[in-house]
């Protein structure tokens, strides 16, 4: 058994052990230490991470498993057997998990007590927290929630750690009761939240910081919340106030105000979109008008369009209006033959697709549909896809 040094204080950042055992396994070694602070992956917490010194040597601990109460780290080099060693913690990764590990407790403890709802899903990653929730919450309901949680903060609550026995368990009320193997381990923030944890926390609830609800989805029927606390809830305001600046100062607007600039150029983009449009329909009617001279020549003939630009609902129209006109392939090629071409084509009569494929392939094209309408794209020049079209018969 690896005497497990974080139960005994949590802040400990730096220990000496003796190397029980090193065993390689691929290009990565597997150290059994005779105590450690390094707490392992468990009850969705990631392992810590640091360093172990012996004499001038020092490996990187990338990963700590539990196995049978045996706490395994995955190292990048070897130690040597029977030697003592010294651990160094990562110690800021550890102190925010702990930050974030207390504050999912605090929220937890809160929204069971306010509605019975259980944790039944957390994970502490590397950049969230997310709890699931076999309940639905409310905007305003988890605003509430938020704010209690930064009270439980402010009023800097001991966080209290039992170990009873089986028989003291049973007069203990706690979250999410389930059978445990072995010694079952309650953290208690007084007033707040009582559950069965085998992480470390922060020794109050101050240290906490602030909690900060980020987002919140529906998932499997109930709720899924995502979480900050202390350092990363200020790294995540400082990313989303960068952004905020930045959008203020491209709309000219004061950061309160982003909002209503949103909209107002969201209204300025619709007009513009509208005004497009109408020119669009404009541009359709006389690019139609224009083709429809060669139809008094030959009343069959393919009504085809190359334009730098058109919107994809314009083309659409065109070729929609051109096929009552003629019995031939009517299409628009939006595009220049360096960026390549946009294609819409279509046939009132005949089989459109079987146009498509060949000119795909003679064009290093792509695309598809069903008659009386195709569209894709390709590259080319526009003589060579004229000549291409005339042709090829639908």
């Amino acid at each position: 058994m690896t005497e497990k040094l974080y139960y005994q204080d949590s802040y400990l950042s730096e220990f000496e052990a003796k190397v029980l055992s090193c065993a390689q396994k691929g290009n990565k070694y597997e150290v059994v230490l005779s105590g450690t602070a390094f707490f392992p992956e468990g009850g969705g917490q990631t392992a810590d991470t640091g360093i172990l010194s012996e004499g001038e040597k020092t490996v990187q601990v990338l990963d700590v498993q539990e196995k049978e109460g045996i706490l395994v780290h995955e190292t990048d080099g070897p130690l040597t057997e029977g030697a003592w060693i010294k651990g160094k913690l990562n110690f800021q990764e550890r102190f925010i998990k702990m930050q974030e590990h207390t504050g999912e407790h605090i929220v937890s403890g809160i929204v069971y007590k306010r509605f019975g709802y259980q944790n039944v899903g957390f994970h502490l990653g590397k950049e969230e927290v997310t709890m699931d929730y076999n309940g639905p919450l409310t905007e305003e309901e988890l605003r509430e929630i938020e704010y209690e949680a930064n009270r439980a903060v402010a009023e800097d609550v001991p966080i209290v750690v039992l170990e009873p026995s089986r028989e003291e368990l049973k007069d203990i009320f706690y979250r999410s009761k389930m059978e445990i193997e072995g010694q079952v381990r309650i953290v208690q923030i007084p007033g707040y939240d009582s559950c069965a944890c085998c992480a470390p926390h922060v020794k109050t609830t101050g240290s906490v910081g602030m909690i900060k609800i980020t987002g919140a989805i529906r998932y499997k029927g109930g709720m899924r919340l995502s979480l900050h606390c202390g350092f990363r809830a200020l790294l995540d305001y400082r990313q989303k106030e960068t952004s905020v600046k930045q959008i203020s100062n491209r709309l000219s607007a004061k950061q309160e105000e982003v909002f209503e600039a949103v909209k107002r150029m969201e209204q300025e983009i619709a007009a513009l979109k509208e005004k497009n449009k109408k020119l669009q329909e404009k541009l359709v009617a006389a690019a139609l008008k224009e083709e429809e001279k060669k139809l008094a020549e030959h009343a069959g003939a393919n009504l085809i369009l190359f334009v730098e630009d058109m919107d994809a609902a314009a083309m659409r129209n065109f070729v929609n209006e051109a096929i009552e006109k003629t019995e031939g392939v009517c299409g628009v090629f939006a595009g220049t033959e360096e960026s390549g071409f946009r294609y819409v084509l279509g046939q009132r009569e005949g089989s459109i697709h079987m146009i498509g494929k060949p000119l795909n392939e003679a064009f290093h094209g792509k695309g598809g549909g069903k008659p009386p309408m195709i569209q894709g794209s390709l590259k080319g020049n526009e003589e060579k896809i004229r000549a291409f079209l005339e042709e090829t018969e639908g």
